[in-house]
C-alpha cells in the first residue's frame, strides 16, 4: 500500500465511522499515530507474529508499571524536555537551572520541614557516608526567594526508593523543605548509590536487544517552585560516578552536576556532629518568573501519592 492508501484507510477507520461527539485533539492525534504505525508496519514488512509481540510486550510493560521507565530508558522523556527548553526560548526564558526529567519514583506528600531537613531514617548511616546540601532558591537576578518549596527524593544505597521498596521506613529519603527568610534550604542525607533497571524486566529486555545497559548515575531530584514562578523540575548527579555521561535515561546534563566537597576538618566535623567525615554539595536553584507566552511547566501525569 503507498502512504496515501494507508491515510485514507486510516481515515475510514477513525474519522468516517464517527457517529458520536468527536474530541477532535483526541481524533487528531489517534489519526496521526495510527497512520504512522501502518505506514511503519508497512515500510518494515512487519509481519503478524511480530505485531502481536509487540502489543504483548506493551501490555506487559504497563502491567509491571515500568512504562515510566521505558519512557526515560527510550528518551521520550529527554525528548519532552528538549522541546519545553526549545519553547521557553522561543518565549524569552533562557539561562537558569537546566531541567531534566522527573522519572517515575516520585512521591507525594513527603513530610514539610521549614528551612532544614534530615532525609534519612539513620537505618544505613553506619555504611552510608553523610551528605549535607545547602544553597539558595532565586530569581533571574539572584534575589533570594523565601518560602519557595524544594521537594526533594533520591535513592538509598542499594539503589532504591521508598514506598516503592517497603523494606524503607515512609518517606525515607523524601521530604519537602520550605526555604527560610534568606531563601536558604539545607538536608541532611546520606549519598545515594546509582540504580539499574529490575534485570529480569521490561524494559532492561528490550534494552538488551538493543545493546544498551540500564544503569543510571547516582543522583538526585528536585520539584523547585514558588509563587509566581514557574516549577522547575531537576536533579543533580553526583560527581566521579561511573555513568555520569553514561546515563541510560538520558538525563544527565551540564550545570546539574556540582563539585562533591569532602570535609573532614574536626572543627566542621564538631559542628555537624559527626566522627567520621562527610561530603558537602553546595547547590543554588534559579527559578524564571511564570510568563503567559511561556509553556505549561506543571506537568499533569499520575504519581503516587502515600
Amino acid at each position: 500500500m503507498t502512504h496515501n492508501d494507508i491515510d485514507t484507510l486510516v481515515n475510514s477507520f477513525i474519522v468516517d465511522t464517527a457517529k458520536g461527539e468527536v474530541n477532535p485533539r483526541v481524533q487528531q492525534v489517534t489519526v496521526r499515530l495510527l497512520g504512522d504505525l501502518f505506514k511503519a508496519i508497512e515500510d518494515l514488512d512487519l509481519q503478524p507474529s511480530e505485531i502481536w509481540k509487540g502489543l504483548e510486550y506493551l501490555a506487559e510493560t504497563g502491567a509491571s508499571h515500568e512504562m515510566g521507565l521505558l519512557a526515560a530508558g527510550l528518551g521520550l522523556e529527554r525528548f519532552i524536555d528538549i522541546r519545553a527548553d526549545e519553547a521557553e526560548a522561543r518565549a524569552g526564558l533562557t539561562g537558569g537551572t537546566p531541567r531534566t526529567i522527573e522519572g517515575p519514583l516520585y512521591v507525594a506528600g513527603a513530610p514539610v520541614c521549614q528551612g532544614f531537613a534530615r532525609l534519612d531514617d539513620g537505618t544505613e548511616s553506619a555504611e552510608g557516608e553523610v551528605l549535607f546540601m545547602q544553597g539558595t532558591v532565586m530569581d533571574a537576578n539572584g534575589k533570594p526567594l523565601p518560602g519557595a518549596t524544594v521537594e526533594v527524593w533520591h535513592a538509598n544505597l542499594m539503589g532504591n526508593y521508598s514506598f516503592f521498596d517497603k523494606s524503607q521506613s515512609a518517606f525515607n529519603l523524601r521530604r519537602t523543605i520550605v526555604t527560610d527568610s534568606q531563601g536558604n534550604y539545607q538536608f541532611r542525607s546520606i549519598v545515594p548509590s546509582g540504580y539499574g533497571c529490575p534485570p529480569q524486566g521490561s524494559t532492561q529486555q528490550l534494552l538488551n536487544l538493543l545493546g544498551r545497559h540500564g544503569r543510571r548515575p547516582a543522583h538526585i531530584h528536585f520539584f523547585v517552585y514558588a509563587d509566581g514562578y514557574r516549577k522547575l523540575t531537576t536533579q543533580i548527579n553526583i560527581d566521579g560516578d561511573e555513568y555520569l555521561w553514561d546515563d541510560f535515561a538520558f538525563a544527565s546534563r551540564e550545570g546539574l552536576v556540582p563539585q562533591v566537597k569532602k570535609i573532614s576538618a574536626p572543627d566542621q566535623l564538631d559542628s555537624k556532629q559527626l566522627s567520621k567525615p562527610f561530603s558537602s554539595i553546595d547547590f543554588n536553584f534559579t527559578l524564571h518568573k511564570e510568563r503567559t507566552a511561556a509553556p505549561e511547566a506543571e506537568v499533569e501525569r499520575k504519581r503516587a501519592q502515600a
